[in-house]
């Protein structure tokens, strides 16, 4: 049964700018992705999604799984029927959790049944499909760290990073994403869209997290507003010696630290755990892209 990792995304910094006549924001995001996921797998049967893992019962009904979407989205770029699949997913992400979870389960299973069904179809083609299943789905479909601009579609290869270490934690409450760009509507606090100048490459993590301080997450203080446990996240992190940085990724509820190195995230990472035992808690490393 062929088997793929849907890695968590993380938005290093996320810039959002004022909707257009169409409704839509645009973006620009560097993104990364984490060693720590869902796992989804495939086989010939009868057409089902079979869910599993400690975040299951979180999930909506079956047929309204991006998963779905992204098969009958492959058929009609195949143009022609295909064998009925089953699919399995392992639920091991939190949902509406700022982490692209279904994004990167619909990635992954792109992924998929194009290598073992479909060779044909080249990459433009595939990132085609995924884009068209919304803002994460092309960034999602690779899995690597990428810059993203307009609505998440148009993407360009992010500056080299460092090994990162990183620290998740999300206080087991679900954002609603619509509702987050709603406040920033109110607030009407929208920033500039235009890729911040960076380097070919950086070096270090503390290189990386000190030109991060200069940029933002503009869905932050939207996000805290909507789910008030996400800021007693976010402030907890910032209080740790060992967070370099610490931020909200996408539209909440999951806050991130980069740390120096992976003592330093085991060693947050259990305080952390410690601190508040009920929060959902993973240490992993970033970049991508992971099997």
């Amino acid at each position: 049964m062929p088997t793929a990792l849907a890695p968590a995304k993380i938005n290093l910094f996320l810039h959002v700018g004022a909707p257009g006549d169409d409704g839509y924001h645009p973006v620009c995001s560097l993104m990364a992705f984490a060693d720590v996921g869902d796992r989804v797998s495939i086989e010939l049967g009868e057409g089902r999604l079979t869910v599993s893992g400690p975040f299951a019962g979180a999930l909506g009904r079956e047929t309204d799984n991006l998963i779905f979407k992204a098969v009958r989205a492959f058929v009609d770029e195949l143009g022609r029927p295909m064998a009925e699949l089953s699919m399995s997913l392992d639920k091991r992400l939190p949902v509406a959790a700022g982490l692209g979870g279904g994004s990167s389960d619909a990635g992954a299973v792109l992924r998929l049944i194009r290598d073992v069904f479909a060779p044909q179809i080249d990459d433009a083609r595939l990132e085609r499909v995924a884009a068209r299943l919304g803002a994460d789905g092309a960034a999602c479909l690779w899995g690597r760290p990428v810059l993203a601009e307009g609505r998440g579609e148009r993407l360009s290869p992010a500056p080299g990073l460092p090994p990162l270490d990183v620290v998740l934690v999300n206080p087991g409450v679900p954002v609603s994403t619509p509702e987050v760009y709603r406040r920033l509507d109110g607030i009407g606090a929208f920033g500039d869209v235009t890729p911040p100048p960076m380097p070919e490459a950086f070096e270090t993590p503390q290189e990386l997290a000190a030109w991060l301080t200069g940029l933002r997450n503009d869905l932050e203080a939207p996000a805290v507003a909507v789910a008030p446990e996400v800021g007693v996240v976010l402030e907890a992190l910032r209080g740790e010696p060992e967070a370099l940085l610490a931020r909200v990724s996408g539209s909440g509820g999951t806050c991130f630290a980069l740390c120096a190195d992976d003592l330093a995230a085991e060693t947050l990472a259990e305080r952390i755990e410690a601190l508040a035992p009920r929060w959902w808690v993973r240490r992993g490393r970033l970049g991508g892209p992971w099997n």
